[in-house]
């Protein structure tokens, strides 16, 4: 059904009241109609759906379009309805459908009205629909959305692997087109094979969306406070912030309403109901924000959306591809932020360790992407875009000056050397440790491991002493990105040189690493790369001011310096400059008691600072807290009053001991007593609280992590947290 560009922009304008196609919408949509397989790789935003819609108004029969989701049939129907007179011209048919209504469709399809029929996966399977579907003229089939064939791909659906089959069963040499918006060339490669479309042509848009302003902050505790700081700059603009848990979701989608932003939840664990509300209420501008998790925002057409967040990293670069592709689709502003800490990888992989390995492997290489490009140096767009298999000019491109890497270069040191130990290191020790055990062995540090394998004794052990640890851990991140080391699966997280990793050790040459994209909770350099890269984050100067003071404090009453003050709060009021007892309050981690016993010198000190550097103190930034917890406060505080076993308080309350541990933090350090004695004495003999005791009375941080180094593992982490908890209520609470 070959037509003359005449005719088919005549078609277009007619139909669709579009005066021009998009990209490469116009060559596509002459393929479908010439009755040839096709195949479109167009990013979210690109027009994708018109490259199927038109064509299937203008042919006889009617198209299949199938699609894993009723949320997006369901809005791609109505508005074909609405640009038709015909009621009929498309329907959805899937289980939300009565007896009637199916009935209805059936009637429409065998009068030749309905052009296009939507339909999931699922309802193809079905024996009496594909009988049906086999009585009357089908156009062609769209498969939407192509890349859940693909175990590769970052939406992977097991019932799209069968859809080949089905096909061929509605007829003979019915044409397909499959169009996704994300695809690697391995998940290219795995569709057009699976569909056994080989001989397709494929049209692939390029994937730069140039408007799209890339960003990644540390992932600080103040994490919300940043997101609030952040929308409140945006004031009035639509956003949508993605998180990992439905948990996380409506915790921050109340905080950010306690603090004046319209803002609802959304996720899967909602009825139909209220998911249909919150995204009408997104939809019709009643609200600014949306929160959800990657449930929300498929086939969500809305074209102003002006910035997404990730509060947590997602799992692949296909999935942070397709959620920030919702930022800017009319060409307009799209910011797209996210928050990242290598803590939340871990967390991923431990939620992988109980899959199939294969789905492991699969997995766990989408992470070290993703990881690679939060700790990346380069441009980030020119990363993305080679993910899939795209150049980029990061000098000359479109877009070349949109992403922070790009608008603040990090500097870069030579780490040829570096890698030669590290190599030789992983190599000599026969490839048996994780990365833990490489970095100690590195820097000379001995545990159990090691000594069992009477490593300590050999020459190499502290052949990296000079650099410190963390320098280590970038390095073997860095090292893995760039594939000369590899994480076994079996034994995941075992380290292993790989072909590449051996021809750099016979011949080895520069490496240049980036060494401040390290980001960990409880360091400086995060808080301080923030304010740089102009994330909001702390006064530098004033920080410094009130660690002094700390020290001093500490000094008079014989305390190490984080008993009055731990770094978050610190930290806390060097961003909101707190000049009163009332706000000092509003300080993350700052109690009643706190305050009163330690809040007056700070106070004071902030205040004259205020007044000697005129700083505008943000107004905004004091973060209201929810309050939804003040009851299971209550209910730990009595409990351990009472001295009932901490099992028993975390299982009356549905909370693992990590989550009540978590819970009893906020309460000490607060200024709240918790007398945790009598459960101590259960876990630690008078020894062990003795030398625990004295390592916090002359520790300079009350950071779990160093006090597990310092003691080489011989105390879990529950442990240590419990005895913190007991040292900080006895020395300052």
């Amino acid at each position: 059904m070959s037509l003359t560009n005449t005719e088919l922009h005549a078609s277009l304008k007619k139909i669709f009241g579009f005066s021009k196609f998009k990209g490469l919408q116009e060559n596509v949509i002459q393929n479908v109609l010439d009755g040839k397989d096709t195949f479109v790789i167009m990013p979210t935003g690109g027009g994708k759906s018109l490259c199927y819609q038109l064509p299937a108004i203008m042919k006889d029969g009617a198209a299949i379009v199938i699609s894993p989701l009723i949320a997006l049939m369901k809005n791609q129907v109505d508005a074909i309805r609405g640009i038709s007179e015909q009621q009929g011209i498309a329907h959805v048919l899937n289980s939300s459908l009565t007896k009637t209504e199916v009935k209805q469709v059936k009637e429409d399809m065998v009068n030749g009205l309905t052009k296009l029929l939507y339909v999931a996966p699922e309802s193809l399977t079905k024996e009496e629909n594909i009988e049906f579907l086999r009585s009357v003229k089908v156009s062609f089939v769209a498969v939407d959305e192509a890349h859940c064939i693909s175990e590769w791909g970052h939406d992977f659906r097991p019932e799209y692997r069968n859809l080949k089959g089905i096909i061929n069963r509605l007829g003979d040499d019915i044409p397909i087109i499959g169009l996704t918006a994300t695809a690697t060339p391995k998940v290219q490669e795995d569709i057009i094979k699976n569909l056994g479309m080989t001989d397709a042509e494929v049209f692939k848009a390029s994937f730069n969306r140039p408007n799209l302003f890339y960003e990644v902050r540390p992932k600080t505790q103040n994490v919300d406070a940043d997101i609030i700081r952040f929308v409140k700059q945006n004031q009035g603009k639509s956003g949508i912030i993605y998180c990992l848990s439905r948990k996380r979701v409506e915790e921050l989608a109340q905080v950010l309403q306690v603090n004046g932003i319209s803002a609802v939840p959304y996720h899967a664990g909602f009825d139909a109901k209220t998911r249909s509300k919150y995204q009408d209420m997104f939809l019709m501008e009643e609200v600014d924000v949306v929160v959800a998790t990657i449930a929300f925002g498929m086939g969500i057409d809305k074209p102003d959306v002006r910035f997404v967040i990730h509060h947590d990293i997602p799992k692949s670069i296909e999935s942070y591809y397709q959620e920030t592709g919702r930022a800017g689709r009319d060409g307009g502003e799209g910011h797209c932020l996210a928050f990242y800490a290598y803590k939340d990888v871990e967390k991923l992989e431990k939620f992988m360790s109980g899959k199939p390995v294969a789905e492991q492997e699969i997995g766990n290489a989408l992470l070290q992407e993703i990881v690679a490009y939060a700790e990346t140096s380069m441009s980030r767009r020119k990363f993305i875009l080679h993910y899939f298999g795209e150049e980029f000019d990061e000098t000359n491109g479109e877009g070349a000056d949109m992403d922070d890497n790009a608008r603040n270069p990090k500097p870069k040191e030579e780490a040829k050397d570096e890698v030669v130990k590290l190599l030789k290191v992983v190599k000599d020790t026969n490839e048996k440790f994780k990365t833990k055990e490489i970095v100690k062995v590195l820097v000379g540090k001995v545990n159990a491991m090691i000594s069992s394998h009477k490593t300590d004794e050999k020459p190499f052990f502290g052949i990296g002493s000079d650099k410190d640890k963390m320098y280590w851990m970038a390095l073997i991140r860095q090292v893995l990105v760039a594939g000369l080391l590899k994480k076994e699966i079996e034994r995941y997280g075992i380290l292993h040189l790989t072909p590449a990793g051996e021809v750099f050790l016979q011949k080895p040459e520069s490496f240049m690493m980036t060494k401040d994209h390290v980001y960990t909770e409880t360091s400086n350099d995060a808080v301080v790369a923030a304010a740089k890269s102009g994330g909001g984050s702390a006064d530098d100067n004033l920080l410094k001011l009130l660690r002094d003071l700390r020290r001093g404090e500490a000094k008079k009453i014989g305390v190490p310096p984080f008993v009055v003050f731990q770094d978050p709060s610190l930290e806390d009021m060097a961003l909101k400059y707190p000049i009163s007892m009332e706000e000092m309050l509003n300080i993350q981690g700052v109690g009643e008691g706190k305050a009163k016993k330690y809040g007056k010198p700070f106070v004071s000190l902030i205040a004259k600072y205020v007044e000697e550097n005129d700083v505008i103190r943000p107004e905004d930034l004091v973060v209201k807290s929810t309050g939804a917890n003040s009851g299971l406060k209550l209910y730990v505080i009595q409990s351990v009053d009472r001295k009932l076993p901490l099992d028993d308080i975390a299982s009356a309350k549905g909370l693992q001991i990590p989550e009540l541990i978590k819970e009893m933090e906020q309460i000490v350090f607060s200024g709240t007593k918790l007398d945790l004695g009598y459960w101590i004495d259960e876990i630690l003999d008078e020894d062990q609280q003795e030398e625990i005791h004295e390592y916090f009375l002359e520790a300079d941080t009350d950071s779990i992590s160093q006090a597990i180094e310092e003691f080489d593992g011989d105390y879990e982490d529950e442990e240590l947290r419990l005895y913190r908890l007991k040292f900080i209520s006895e020395v300052a609470n």
